[in-house]
């Protein structure tokens, strides 16, 4: 339970000892847990490198810290370790963003022909429907917008039928979330009966429209789709997007499956919003990405916490952590 904190079970046990026997030594603690005497010294070692065990100067008896205090002071530097690495990854991101930009300054009329930009929704939708016309072998679909409005849906059905009579082969993942929404699973229905392919998955990296693996279209600004989207056709960035494609629809499940816990009782919804909430996510962001109300998520994280018999957040992902649930 203590490992994150630098703890192992051997070394919780000698503190824990020490702390309820104050004379003991090496020896005593030793027979207690019957360990060799190197064995409890190094955990005797590791506690007085921890600040938790004291050695008196004078008589040389070992005087455990305060655990209030001290384990107190451990996990606040943990804490600041996470910020540090934190703050080296958002620097890490930084650094990127300004190669990516110098790169595409250097390398913009080699790149200009492979990629095309989009602005406004009517400009995207016309550029999606040529391109779902000119499809001969397959269209394959991210869509993690959650779930979809019944007028949008109606109004993709006919340009959907007129791709699937031509014999394209049409594969779609939506988010878990849109399992709950009768709109959207009603038109998945529709549209496999026709002949295509739905799966979901817990969270999708991209909105993403994959024709013919030849072109490939993206948010101009994943954050706001309605900026515009950029059309590209670098054979190396496309066959990277299909890979990732590939990858996700191997792992998702068909929409008409019902989806398994794992091992450890969770959903691949839950171990993905404790993977979203460990790397620094707001409540209200993993919502976005899994496509759940922030209420949803509130009440998913409580039902985790009483699950783990944790009593705050932090303690929640430490033992998550423990138990190989994130």
């Amino acid at each position: 339970m203590l490992e994150p904190l630098g703890l192992d079970a051997r070394t919780a046990d000698v503190y824990g000892l020490l702390l309820a026997n104050r004379a003991w030594g090496v020896a005593e603690i030793a027979a207690r847990l019957g360990v060799t005497t190197a064995e409890a010294h190094a955990s005797v070692e590791r506690l007085t490198a921890l600040r938790l065990l004291h050695r008196s100067a004078a008589s040389g008896e070992l005087r455990p810290a305060d655990p209030a205090s001290g384990l107190r002071e451990l996990l606040n530097e943990r804490k600041r370790e996470l910020a540090g690495r934190q703050e080296a990854v958002a620097r890490c991101e930084a650094d990127m963003a300004e190669l990516v930009g110098a790169y595409s300054e250097l390398y913009t009329g080699r790149t200009q022909s492979a990629a095309q930009r989009f602005l406004g929704v009517e400009a995207v939708q016309e550029r999606i429907r040529a391109l779902s016309a000119e499809a001969v072998s397959e269209c394959l679909t991210f869509n993690p917008g959650g779930a979809q409005s019944r007028a949008s849906l109606d109004a993709s059905k006919p340009l959907d039928r007129a791709v699937l009579e031509r014999g394209v082969r049409m594969r779609t993942v939506y988010l878990d979330s849109v399992r709950n929404d009768a709109v959207t699973t009603e038109y998945a229905e529709w549209l496999t009966d026709l002949g295509g392919e739905v799966r979901t998955a817990p969270s999708l990296p991209v909105r993403m429209l994959l024709f013919d693996r030849r072109t490939v279209v993206v948010p101009a600004d994943p954050e706001n789709t309605r900026k515009g989207a950029v059309q590209l056709t670098e054979p190396g960035v496309v066959v990277g997007l299909a890979g990732l494609f590939d990858r996700v629809w191997e792992s998702a499940v068909p929409l008409g499956s019902r989806r398994d816990r794992d091992d450890r009782g969770l959903t691949g919804q839950e171990r993905e919003l404790l993977r979203l909430l460990g790397t620094g996510l707001t409540d209200e962001a993993a919502g976005r990405r899994l496509g759940l109300s922030l209420r949803t998520v509130r009440r998913m994280m409580a039902e985790l916490m009483k699950r783990l018999g944790a009593g705050s957040r932090f303690e929640a992902g430490l033992l998550a952590a423990r138990r190989g649930w994130a």
